[in-house]
């Protein structure tokens, strides 16, 4: 294909790009309302809430492991290649997910999709780069962004739609006609490029990566299933997870070629900045994990309903995230991330009002507002990291805000949901007495787990309705009180250490249309509801 033809047909070729990327962000945004009909015995997978939680976090930590490493393989054995090789394995994964006859067979397919994500993800942006001059990068990359965010907002309502109609699965299998499509029109539109000069793959880092954080996210979610944090099936995990993240970090300052370049983090600037984006997605995940049970399994909406109850997050998020670089042009990265993330505290916090029968406006609010203000503090945390790296380290920079991103979410399903399901569990075990020993155990494990006993004993069992749907709340306020406070310190951090209002001498270079901060900018805006599905608790 010569250069005048990928001229004339670089607009179609942007439209392949996002149909491939839209079949990532909207099967994850799907799965938010999706959770709760998996973890039920009938009609779904019985899926404890241990296996709900690795359901999400094994896509998660091998998407993290490996975005960085795709990267670097598409730019040697080939971009377009790569792209298409990614849509398949996605699709293959997909359709495993959806005819999975087991939790442990969907946490593996999750893991597969994984995969595909992270070998799709980093070319898109490559190719944008290579098609477009870069007088019209800027505006592809818009539009791109765009584009998926509307996906994301649309996303749990497709899902809600698809439940209301057929199976579980369904949410799974409504990817493998786009990534079909994908890899047909990638075949025959998507020119190939390459780029002779990438590094070396860093086989080592990425397995010490994923191994650390398996271990580590696995302890954390065997503290909050099991009666006690004080033993070795626990704390083994989670030494041990730590340990082999030190050795990773150790190893990773060595090496010419490091996956996640460990290096950057001694600006304590770049720190901040990363650890802003961290505190960012921590927070939203957990909201998404549990809100999606709140309004299911305690307020009893349909997953079409609760799907259009998200819509204000993503509405916030796309109408602040356009308007955040210039703020952050006018006010500076730390004015603009530190409201940002002072404002999410506030809205998490405003979750601990909601009770079992809130006007449900008002979680509508408190979504708007939330997703408002990540639309306006992400853009702030990235100007700030493209800010304090030369322009040669923009691969660096989009290493560690994807790394922080993901792992956020991961740690977040774990952290937030073990403090859940702890509370949880003691909450309701006054309630619990009556049962006998096997059916105490069962009813403790979740919201669902309850509801499902109840109806197993019948009328006498709907007297743990209402102390369920009590219990969860009571847990559910405890613990965004706590994100709240992650949230919060979070904006004390960005106001200490992130870079203030840059010089005008260097205010052009902020607004400038250089592809890699636009990339960078662009990339962090439309993925902030990646991988942040719901989980149970």
């Amino acid at each position: 294909m010569d250069s005048q033809s990928i001229y004339r047909r670089r607009w179609v070729i942007l439209s392949v790009l996002i149909v491939g990327l839209l079949a990532i962000v909207i099967d994850n945004t799907v799965l938010n309302v999706a959770m709760k009909t998996i973890a039920e015995p009938r009609g779904g997978l019985g899926a404890s809430q241990s296996q709900l939680e690795w359901a999400i976090n094994s896509y998660t930590l091998v998407f993290a492991g490996l975005l960085f490493t795709f990267g670097v393989i598409g730019d040697k054995v080939g971009r377009k290649r790569m792209l298409m090789i990614g849509l398949a394995l996605f699709g293959i994964a997909s359709l495993l997910s959806a005819y999975a006859q087991t939790p442990e067979q969907l946490i593996f397919a999750r893991a597969a999709m994984g995969l595909g994500g992270a070998a799709v993800m980093p070319q898109t942006l490559s190719i944008i780069s290579n098609v477009f001059e870069p007088a019209e990068r800027p505006r592809a990359i818009g539009l791109w962004a765009t584009a998926v965010g509307i996906g994301i907002a649309t996303g749990p309502v497709l899902g809600g739609l698809l439940l209301d109609h057929f199976w579980w699965g369904s949410v799974f299998l409504i990817n493998v006609p786009v990534t079909v499509v994908g890899i047909v029109a990638a075949a025959i539109l998507v020119p190939e490029s390459r780029n002779r000069e990438a590094g070396g793959i860093d086989y080592v880092g990425v397995l010490l990566s994923i191994a650390g954080l398996v271990l580590l996210v696995y302890g954390i979610v065997e503290g909050g299933d099991s009666a006690s944090w004080l033993h070795l099936g626990v704390l083994g995990p989670i030494v041990g997870g730590l340990a082999v993240l030190a050795v990773f970090a150790w190893y990773e300052a060595r090496i010419q070629h490091p996956s996640l370049d460990v290096r950057l983090f001694r600006d304590r600037r770049l720190s901040a900045s990363i650890g802003s984006l961290g505190l960012v997605f921590f927070g939203m995940g957990g909201v998404f994990f549990f809100t999606s049970f709140y309004l299911q399994n305690v307020r009893g909406y349909t997953p079409l309903a609760a799907g259009l109850l998200t819509v204000p997050f993503a509405a916030g998020q796309l109408l602040m995230s356009p308007r955040s670089a210039r703020m952050v042009q006018r006010y500076g990265a730390k004015a603009v991330g530190a409201a940002g993330m002072f404002v999410m505290a506030a809205a998490i916090a405003g979750y601990a009002t909601l009770g079992t029968a809130s006007p449900i406006w008002l979680l509508g609010v408190l979504f708007g507002i939330q997703g408002a203000a990540i639309g306006v503090s992400m853009p702030a945390a990235t100007a700030a990291v493209m800010d304090v790296l030369p322009r040669e380290r923009a691969g660096a920079g989009s290493a560690l805000t994807n790394t922080a991103r993901q792992v956020a979410v991961a740690l977040s399903v774990a952290i937030l949901g073990s403090i859940l399901a702890e509370f949880y569990r003691n909450a309701l075990s006054p309630s619990l007495t009556h049962l006998p020993a096997a059916a105490r155990s069962a009813a403790s494990s979740s919201i669902t787990a309850t509801q499902a006993v109840a109806q197993q004993f019948g009328t006498s069992g709907r007297s743990l309705l209402g102390p369920a749907n009590d219990a969860f709340v009571s847990s559910m306020r405890i613990t965004t009180l706590i994100a709240a406070v992650l949230a919060l310190a979070g904006g004390f951090v960005v106001l200490r250490w992130m870079p203030g209002k840059p010089e005008k001498a260097a205010e052009p270079a902020l607004a400038s249309a250089d592809p890699s901060y636009e990339a960078e900018l662009a990339i962090l805006e439309e993925q902030h509801m990646l991988e942040s599905s719901p989980r149970e608790g």
